[in-house]
């Protein structure tokens, strides 16, 4: 009888740790604070715990991991197993994603930008250039096209760009540069202090980021329609991490990427209905620039950055025009099959 209830408490035992053994928790890295930026990153989180009956958890941390900078580099080493970060802020670690950086390729909505970012995720190129960090992309953290908030006279002509000090990164800051303004790429965490202080004069954010890093509550104008371009932010997982995961819970993780994004893409569209009552509200002038502008905008900076860009990346090894074209391709597809 002993023997035999002690064959009972050692299997109850070993269940027990069996199912210890099962729990994954995942440290995922992030900065700033919950918004719009990141809610993808939660409902994913949330969808996983529910899926796995809380086998699958993860622990979401806004700066707690690792510099915005660094979540790349924190990746390759698994010191968390999943970040988010831009390719913007270190463009020689991710060449092959700045593509989708360059200025004025023309997406137009945010379903667009989602489309157009994981056609490029699929390419074998850019699998094999974030495989150097042990790095695979996951999803994108879609965002709307960028727009300037200053201070003290509004630019509201190509001219009055001359000698601007912006706050841009990537292909947005290479357009802005185009045309005689002086970008620099101080992180989104920075940008208010780099306001407030007077290191820049503008600061080039999607909306979102202008509400949770109160580089608007320094705006004295806002342009409405400049949309030079925007920054493209995977999510990437470290690839042992994602590799070491059971059947069940990488089938739980792959499945909810879609309904993550789509829950992303509700919010933003929540949050845009509100930002023209918020420039109201703070008394942030509007600064509309004329299609003339525009055009010799676009004729300086993107023709001339797209043909760099092709050069360069080439230089590298890297299918440039291949994936250039494949941007292309993607949104007419994406346009026609609407």
């Amino acid at each position: 009888m002993n023997k035999m209830l002690s064959r009972t408490a050692l299997a109850a035992i070993s269940i027990a740790f069996a199912g210890e053994a099962m729990a994954v928790e995942w440290n995922v890295s992030v900065w700033g604070k919950r918004r719009a930026f990141t809610e993808h990153v939660e409902k994913l989180a949330e969808l996983v715990s529910e899926k796995t009956d809380g086998e699958f958890t993860m622990n979401i941390s806004y700066g707690g991991l690792s510099k915005n900078t660094e979540n790349l580099d924190g990746i390759s080493i698994g010191a968390f197993e999943m970040a988010q970060f831009c390719a913007g802020y270190h463009r020689d670690k991710n060449p092959s994603i700045t593509v989708l950086e360059l200025p004025f390729i023309g997406v137009k909505t945010l379903e667009e930008e989602v489309a157009v970012s994981h056609a490029i995720y699929e390419h074998p190129a850019v699998k094999e250039d974030l495989a150097r960090w042990n790095a695979m992309p996951l999803m994108t953290s879609p965002m709307p096209q960028y727009n300037l908030v200053g201070t003290g006279d509004p630019r509201d002509t190509l001219a009055s760009f001359d000698g601007m000090r912006v706050r841009a990164t990537g292909g947005i800051g290479k357009a802005f540069e185009m045309v005689g303004a002086v970008p620099t790429s101080v992180t989104s965490s920075e940008a208010y202090n780099a306001m407030e202080s007077g290191v820049v004069d503008t600061v080039a954010f999607a909306p979102h980021a202008h509400l949770s890093f109160r580089t608007i509550d320094q705006a004295e104008w806002w342009t409405t329609n400049l949309n030079p371009g925007t920054v493209n932010c995977p999510i990437v997982v470290n690839t042992d991490a994602y590799e070491a995961l059971s059947d069940e819970h990488r089938e739980a993780l792959d499945s909810s990427v879609e309904e993550s994004i789509e829950h992303y893409l509700d919010n933003y569209a929540e949050l845009l209905g509100k930002w023209e009552s918020i420039l109201d509200e703070k008394g942030v002038k509007r600064v509309e620039f004329s299609e003339e502008e525009l055009a010799e905008f676009r004729k300086t900076a993107a023709d001339p950055a797209r043909e760099q860009w092709i050069e360069d990346m080439s230089a590298q090894g890297l299918p440039a025009q291949e994936l250039y074209d494949l941007v292309m391709s993607t949104l007419e597809e994406t346009r026609s099959g609407n």
